[in-house]
């Protein structure tokens, strides 16, 4: 069976990305190794379930247009489950973060999502999921 191990999100500063995806987000960091001029920087839900999410440097320039392109046409780039919506996106406002408009009313096959920015250059779909 093959199972999703790792994905990544690409960051513009892996310093300010492990400070919101730890600090705001709430997710605990796994691996933090240097590589090259970089770091190895991966965190994981505090309980150790589920994928690890590597804050991966934007080195390349295609990489820096792709993720630019993404933010100014409004489209995440990845997204996050949430038990209750409303409350995260209080808890996340009250921590600065920014986020774009309120939560979506949830309809039939469509849960309540919500946009926020990590900024590090990307924009992160929340999304409800009791």
């Amino acid at each position: 069976m093959i199972r999703i191990h790792i994905t990544s999100v690409i960051v513009d500063d892996q310093a300010k990305a492990e400070a919101f995806y730890v600090d705001k987000l709430g997710f605990r960091k796994k691996h933090d190794i240097p590589a090259g001029g970089a770091r190895w920087l991966t965190v994981e839900n505090v309980d150790g379930s589920g994928v690890e999410l590597l804050l991966e440097p934007c080195g390349y320039d295609f990489a820096k247009t792709w993720q630019s392109t993404l933010y100014d046409n409004g489209i995440p780039i990845t997204s996050f489950g949430v038990d209750d919506i409303k409350a995260e996106v209080k808890r996340l406002r009250e921590a600065g973060v920014v986020v774009r408009g309120e939560p979506s009313e949830a309809r039939e096959g469509m849960p309540s999502v919500v946009t926020i920015e990590d900024g590090c250059g990307n924009l992160l779909m929340l999304v409800e999921q009791p």
